[in-house]
């Protein structure tokens, strides 16, 4: 039982990391793979195939390497210094992403709560803060509880979808799109995602027990976030063209399914950006205990002070000049990693303490030596 429970979380978390706000709004998915017309479907399988493939297949050598963070994993990669290197443009991308993330969370609380922005950025930041002294424990119960909500609402999107006449569109919805731009989407979306999500699932992998839950998790959750991609294209495909002139393409689809829906679907939106948050933070904090040397409580404070201060200014101006820049290394570094030969198991090790750093027992590896680093 202990086992499967921990599959599912494995599962959940890594649907959670890929799922952030702009898969549920629907901007990525309409952008990625809706906007190809016919050709949607069968990039959503390859998707979800590299989901199910790259990403279990990370987290297996992640464990094996017994990689800290996402840098020890870089460097495993293309080496100390390439893996270096790219390991600090990654933590510039997702410090600027949670930024923008941020600000999202505080327009969510003044646009339909009544809230001052502030509000919305220091409540966040609160709960943020409180759940990541759980440690990787408390990123895993946060998607335990985000991810069935979303899954649940894609099914009754997919129900309510079936009642519009244009509901079969999905397999034959017309597009002036190139077929060279329709194959090269998903690879674009897959690689720009598994890049991004290596922050939470690398640390999740080390701390993991078993191989074969990493196994499990990796493939239900490729599928998972297949289903929500179908799921989302099949509702928004009966609405086009239409649908394209709207801000929040899901959002305008679950405001006409009743006041409640669209309750439970502005809260999704804010717990997806709020778990997303949090994961990514948690990863640069792994990522920087290896190079600061001052005191590991003092990273995640640190962290979130950026992001906030960020969060005032128009960062997303100058993050639009990065993500292209980030989006040609992420296809780069999914090629490496689709190249790079599985790493043979670790061998078993009496650890001192069976206790993870957040006193939960969740790994039996013994830790690995880390040579720490002052940036000058």
């Amino acid at each position: 039982m202990k086992s499967h429970v921990r599959t599912l979380q494995i599962a959940f978390t890594y649907i959670g990391t890929i799922v952030g706000a702009g898969f549920a709004t629907g901007q990525e998915i309409l952008k990625f793979f809706t906007q190809y017309g016919q050709w949607a479907v069968l990039t959503i399988l390859l998707s979800t195939i590299l989901f199910i493939w790259l990403g279990t297949k990370m987290m297996i050598i992640a464990r094996r390497i017994e990689a800290e963070s996402y840098e020890d994993f870089n460097r495993h990669l293309f080496g100390e210094k390439v893996g270096s290197s790219i390991s600090l443009f990654t933590m510039v991308i997702l410090i600027g992403v949670n930024s923008i993330m941020l600000a999202g969370a505080g327009a969510i609380f003044q646009e339909h709560l009544g809230l001052h922005y502030q509000t919305g950025l220091l409540l966040t930041l609160l709960g943020s803060y409180f759940l990541l002294k759980r440690g990787i424990s408390g990123i895993l119960q946060m998607n335990s509880i985000v991810v069935p909500l979303m899954l649940t609402l894609s099914l009754i999107i997919i129900f309510n979808t079936f009642e519009i006449p244009n509901a079969g569109r999905f397999l034959f919805l017309d597009t002036d799109s190139s077929i060279f731009g329709a194959w090269m989407s998903p690879l674009l979306y897959t690689a720009f995602n598994l890049a991004m999500a290596q922050a939470v699932l690398v640390p999740l992998a080390r701390h993991t027990d078993k191989e074969r839950a990493l196994v499990r998790g990796g493939i239900l959750g490729g599928i998972g976030i297949g289903f929500m991609l179908l799921a989302a294209h099949f509702a928004m495909s009966s609405q086009m063209p239409g649908i394209l002139q709207f801000e929040i393409p899901m959002g305008s689809i679950a405001f006409r399914l009743g006041t409640l829906v669209q309750t439970v679907y502005l809260l999704l939106i804010f717990l997806e950006i709020f778990s997303t948050f949090v994961a990514d933070i948690y990863g640069v904090g792994e990522q920087l205990k290896q190079h600061l040397r001052i005191a590991p409580s003092l990273i995640t404070p640190l962290l979130m002070l950026i992001c906030y201060l960020l969060s005032q200014f128009g960062f997303s101006s100058l993050l639009s000049v990065f993500y292209p820049i980030f989006g040609a290394l992420s296809l780069i570094w999914a090629v490496k990693l689709l190249r790079t030969p599985w790493s043979s198991p670790p061998h078993k090790k009496q650890s001192s303490s069976p206790h993870g750093s957040d006193g939960k027992n969740i790994s039996s590896i013994s830790p690995k030596p880390v040579t720490r680093f002052t940036r000058k």
